[in-house]
């Protein structure tokens, strides 16, 4: 949690990110997925300055669980001193202790930010879903919040002028941007309407354009005049080396060539023939996706 500190900014964990993105529909299927479709809303996690302090949280905490899909999932919230934002404890159940850094007693607004991200972990966990280390562990925790609809609210928790601070989670903004731009293009859901901080939105905005931009890279038809005419080189001297791109020449059994590039919804690796137009539909998020191969 940065709190008056300097917040990172740029797509330093974009890799990982994609990773997660990737992991999660392995791991929950495209069906799983589709039934995130809609995103918690703002008047379900309200908090307002004269709610009960606990009795709101449980409140927050019970539509997120819902949310979730964690039904036999017991919150219990509590608050104290401590360096990051929150804890939960990650034991068997049903019930799970919350720790909540004591600022949100006075900053309300942004618990539900803070339960979403834990109680997210608690998702995961049952899913015996994780990356190695705590810092991969954690990108996959904040994308996967994101990426199934309650991350808009870890972004909107992200505040910064000349005097002042503060964003949650692991991720820059701009990648929180990414992920939950990510999600808009897959639900053609338009998240920035539930924003009230002005640098969320910015940030949103650049993470579009970030998400944009994996739509426009070759072999896809969508693909710029530049990239296609450095496809169209690298093609040439196939299967050599073509560092800088996200895209790989290798010949199949019978000496023809093929080329590998990421799925620009799931980042999911897809390997299609070289020979003009194709149309490839991917197999773990079925999008259907037009190249020029």
């Amino acid at each position: 949690m940065a709190n008056g500190g300097p917040v990172e900014h740029g797509y330093p964990h974009l890799e990982t990110v994609r990773a997660a993105i990737t992991a999660l529909y392995k791991r929950l299927s495209y069906d799983t997925i589709q039934t995130f479709s809609s995103s918690v809303l703002p008047a379900d996690v309200a908090f307002c300055d004269t709610d009960d302090l606990y009795l709101g949280a449980q409140r927050v905490a019970r539509e997120l669980v819902r949310h979730y899909h964690l039904p036999d999932a017991r919150m219990v919230v509590g608050f104290r001193e401590m360096q990051h934002a929150a804890n939960v404890e990650l034991a068997a159940g049903p019930e799970y202790f919350v720790e909540l850094n004591d600022r949100f007693r006075t900053h309300r607004r942004d618990i539900g930010a803070a339960l979403a991200h834990e109680i997210m972990h608690v998702y995961l966990h049952r899913l015996d879903l994780s990356f190695p280390g705590t810092r991969d562990n954690e990108i996959l925790t904040d994308t996967a919040t994101t990426y199934l609809g309650a991350g808009w609210l870890l972004l909107d928790a992200y505040r910064e002028d000349s005097a002042s601070s503060q964003k949650l989670g692991y991720l820059t903004p701009e990648e929180f941007g990414y992920v939950l731009a990510k999600r808009a293009l897959v639900f053609h859901e338009d998240p920035s309407i539930w924003f009230t901080s002005p640098q969320a939105y910015e940030a949103y905005t650049r993470g579009m354009t970030q998400a944009r931009h994996d739509e426009q890279q070759p072999p896809l038809t969508a693909a710029g005049w530049a990239g296609r005419r450095r496809y169209a080189r690298d093609r040439r001297h196939a299967p050599g080396p073509q560092p800088g791109v996200p895209y790989t020449f290798t010949p199949d059994g019978g000496g023809r060539l093929r080329v590998s590039f990421p799925c620009p919804t799931c980042h999911q690796k897809i390997r299609v023939p070289v020979r003009g137009r194709v149309r490839a539909r991917c197999a773990l998020c079925r999008t259907v996706l037009e190249c020029d191969t």
